[in-house]
């Protein structure tokens, strides 16, 4: 599956940002599909993470309450929707598909977007 992640910017802490990840080329809604983001600087990390069907979701700790993943099945589309951004989300995020849920991993998913990129300036 091919992915293209889009909607990064930058924007004001506190403020918001809505991320899409495109998919094509096999069935999307096979796929569990996860939120990584990487600082300059720091390693690639988890950020969120949402079962095929939907159904069933997952964050890492430091965006809980504030971050969003859903996915529009018809659409071939996940989202990841950033609400009371602070500087230290600043970071590439980046989309991608496996079969695996819940998993943290990066080397667990199978396929990757280029990645887009978010500035929350203080």
């Amino acid at each position: 599956v091919q992915l293209q992640a889009f909607g990064g910017g930058l924007v004001q802490a506190g403020g918001s940002l809505r991320l899409s990840c495109a998919a094509s080329g096999r069935t999307f809604s096979n796929y569990a599909m996860g939120w990584f983001r990487q600082a300059p600087g720091k390693e690639r990390e988890f950020v969120a993470a949402i079962r095929s069907t939907g159904g069933s979701t997952y964050y890492t700790n430091s965006v809980k309450g504030r971050f969003t993943i859903s996915r529009d099945n018809a659409k071939n589309t996940a989202y990841l929707q950033m609400n009371s951004l602070k500087p230290e989300d600043t970071a590439v995020y980046y989309c991608a598909a496996g079969s695996l849920f819940p998993t943290t991993v990066s080397n667990r998913y199978d396929y990757w977007g280029q990645g887009t990129l978010v500035t929350v300036s203080s």
